[in-house]
């Protein structure tokens, strides 16, 4: 048996397993390769690792895991989490069938995107982004196109954004803005296009133009959109955890669940998305929780 099993291998799990794992607790981490940040060439604003690939950040993270015979890494998909009986230890099902026991659970299966036009998903990552913090930088000075539908976005998105360029063009996919927010833009000279986007066209996750359902061509290869988001909660809606109307699980400051022995660690539990850094940290402190409460009750 496990004293933790830790479902998500990004950051936020990484962080917690290490933490774990240097405190001598006998952990499982299992990961099935989703996380939403795969799809991008570099991360960005992690000390040491600024410009590091995803997949190489993460072979890193699992490599340094190896120095802890206490942990065990799974690259198995998660199919149902149960617990033996009320407030008893869970069990964990992997989609070979195969069940692994622990007595405290750490969920840090994070965030993914929902794009206003699924067709974007084919540019996420090399053309199209959605953190300028993460990407603004390679993109400055360029004219870039914003995709964006609610107005709110759409604001946000320029006003941040024109510190790193102020060469932009915001397609709003057939959404109309209020003459207060058109003003607001006017004044720095910023184009907005109304039209329903017929079609982006690129290869290989290059963009090359947008078609315009009026027939117009915008030819700008780079940009950034405002997704919405959603959290995979399944499990923690399974375990009876207490969830917000925006989807994240409830916890307290220590990332505690309102369900004994459930943390939660990551974006799952932040209002935004959030860098590596930040979703490292907390995978940090949701350790150190589940650490002192091991500690609390067996002492």
């Amino acid at each position: 048996m496990y004293d933790c099993i830790i479902i998500g291998g990004g950051p936020a799990g990484l962080g917690a397993s290490l933490t774990l794992g240097r405190a001598r607790r006998k952990i499982a981490l299992f990961d099935d390769g989703t996380n939403r940040n795969r799809v991008t060439h570099e991360s960005h604003g992690f000390i040491t690792r600024d410009g590091i690939k995803p997949h190489e950040f993460k072979g890193i993270g699992l490599s340094e895991l190896k120095n802890y015979p206490n942990v065990s890494y799974f690259n198995k998909t998660i199919i149902e989490v149960r617990r033996e009986k009320e407030e008893g230890n869970f069990i964990v099902k992997t989609r070979d069938n195969n069940e692994y026991v622990s007595e405290k659970l750490l969920l840090a299966t994070g965030i993914q995107e929902v794009f206003p036009i699924e067709s974007i998903r084919k540019f996420y990552g090399k053309s199209l982004f959605s953190c300028p913090y993460c990407d603004g930088w390679e993109l400055r000075d360029k004219p870039l196109l914003i995709l964006a539908e609610k107005e709110e976005h759409i604001l946000h998105m320029v006003k941040l954004i024109y510190n790193w360029s102020n060469d932009l063009l915001v397609l709003t996919n057939g959404n109309d803005l209020s003459q207060e927010g058109m003003r607001e833009l006017a004044k720095h000279n910023i184009e907005i296009k109304n039209d329903r986007i017929e079609e982006l066209v690129g290869e290989e996750g290059y963009l090359k133009e947008v078609k315009l359902a009026s027939g117009e061509i915008i030819n700008r290869t780079l940009g950034f959109v405002a997704p919405t988001y959603y959290r995979p909660n399944y499990f923690a809606e399974k375990l009876g955890c207490e969830i917000d109307e925006k989807g994240r699980v409830m916890t307290d400051p220590r990332c505690r669940t309102t369900q004994k022995n459930v943390y939660v660690a990551g974006e799952s539990r932040k209002p935004i998305p959030s860098s590596l850094m930040i979703a490292a940290a907390d995978g940090n402190k949701a350790a150190v929780s589940i650490n002192t409460d091991l500690t609390e009750e067996r002492f």
